[in-house]
């Protein structure tokens, strides 16, 4: 692409020119859209002079006013009465709240040490993970771009980048036969499709959904050791860690960072998205509250700005921001003195259930029924059907005789979401299953 074309609005060139004068081939790695696109001056930039200078009047932005505060209707803030509306029903920036970015950068350096001295982007915050999805592929991605997956993957994928992207899907078997993740297989593949691109896309999901599976310390390394021996082969790659229900590892041998520490500033030809949901890992899904960050082998604040700013363009032209409120509650619960400890405290909950099914899924009783796939973390655990039954046939007959509710994954996996279900209910799930095995075998 040209991108001294007049066509071009001039802010997204000064931004090119940025990103290309640190790393002109993570510029490349920008899709035609992510090329164009800019954070307009226009009325947020005016607004925001106007706030400072116009002491008498200030007629810039789209809220209604009265007496000099946001008008509201009692009937809303009675039911949020200790947060002022300005930090409730304002527009939030599409950049998302200043503080709410610092915290969750803060927390993401606690929680991935191996971070400490390696350049990052100020988190950007999205609708959520599907939100960030989205945008990360409207941003890097463009129609025939090939993404590498495992072959176990969480249905939406499909939606975001499939639908409405028109990307190529190639997959790998997600477990190998020992009961881990299959890291050759992700090389071997890995390796066979970058030969001859000039990009790929790697998407890794841990804790992963469907299955609940997070990687060893060992699986980390050789996944990331292939990513960054594709890219320092010549080959661009851009790897995204979806962190969805990042935190919830149960197991001492699991690796407890993302991906994304391991990857971040390993080579010029790498670029690391990091998608975390605080919908997940806080506990507020209809909050529609995440982030993306960016890390590249630079610790240039300019450089990350520029990317910060064409991805809070893409979402000014797409959602215009966030969630004010969702963000100053997120916020508000980071900044609580009993935070941690709350978080601690749902933690072991969901820790508690995933040992029970664990326990209680691989009792005798099952074995020639069904299996569970390897799982240690996270919201969910997967089950293979033997006996040739059907698991979109199973998942209603269970529904209609037995009412339980289970996913279908395809003809011969459901998942379970241990994380919706009380302890003292996981043996009457699995007996319901094999008893609806029974009943269609």
């Amino acid at each position: 692409m040209n991108t001294k074309g007049t066509k071009m609005n001039p802010i997204a060139r000064e931004l090119n020119e940025a990103i290309k004068k640190e790393n002109e081939n993570i510029f490349s790695m920008l899709s035609r859209m992510g090329k164009e696109l800019f954070f307009p001056k226009g009325i947020l930039s005016q607004s925001a002079e106007a706030k400072t200078k116009a002491h008498k009047i200030n007629a810039t932005i789209g809220v209604a006013k009265e007496n000099d505060h946001l008008m509201v209707l009692k009937s809303i803030m009675e039911e949020i009465p200790n947060i002022a509306p300005e930090n409730s029903l304002a527009y939030a920036p599409s950049f998302g709240l200043p503080a709410l970015r610092n915290a969750w950068k803060e927390e993401q350096f606690e929680k991935n040490p191996s971070l400490a001295g390696k350049g990052t982007s100020l988190p950007i915050v999205t609708n959520g993970i599907t939100h960030g999805l989205s945008i990360f592929a409207d941003v890097w991605t463009d129609a025939g771009d090939l993404v590498i997956l495992p072959d176990l993957f969480w249905g939406n994928y499909n939606l975001i980048m499939k639908t409405r992207k028109n990307l190529n899907f190639e997959t790998y078997k997600t477990f190998n036969n020992s009961g881990g993740f299959n890291t050759e297989a992700f090389d071997s593949l890995l390796k066979k499709e970058s030969k001859g691109r000039d990009k790929i896309i790697v998407i890794l999901n841990f804790p992963h959904n469907p299955s609940g599976y997070s990687i060893t310390q060992q699986e980390a390394k050789e996944l990331s050791d292939s990513i960054i021996e594709v890219a320092k082969s010549g080959t661009k790659v851009i790897a995204v860690t979806d962190d969805a229900y990042f935190g919830l590892f149960f197991e001492d041998e699991t690796s407890k960072e993302s991906l994304f520490s391991k990857l971040a500033g390993a080579d010029k030809n790498l670029l690391a998205i990091k998608l975390d949901g605080a919908t997940k890992e806080n506990f507020v899904w209809g909050l529609r509250c995440g982030f993306i960050t960016y890390a590249a082998n630079t610790n240039n604040r300019e450089f990350y700005e520029a990317l910060e700013k064409k991805t809070a363009g893409c979402i000014r032209g797409n959602i215009s921001n966030a969630s004010h409120l969702g963000q100053t509650l997120i916020l508000k619960s980071m900044q609580s003195e009993s935070y941690k400890s709350q978080k601690k405290e749902k933690f072991e909950i969901l820790k508690a259930r995933a040992n029970k099914v664990k326990e209680v899924v691989n009792s005798e009783k099952y074995k020639d029924h069904f299996k569970a796939y390897p799982f240690n973390s996270g919201y969910f655990m997967c089950i293979e059907l033997f006996k040739n039954v059907n698991a979109e046939e199973l998942r209603l007959h269970l529904l209609d005789k037995y009412g339980v509710g289970l996913i279908s994954i395809d003809n011969k996996n459901l998942r379970v979401a241990f994380s919706s279900i009380e302890v003292e209910d996981i043996i009457p799930l699995f007996d319901a299953i094999y008893d609806g095995i029974n009943d269609l075998a």
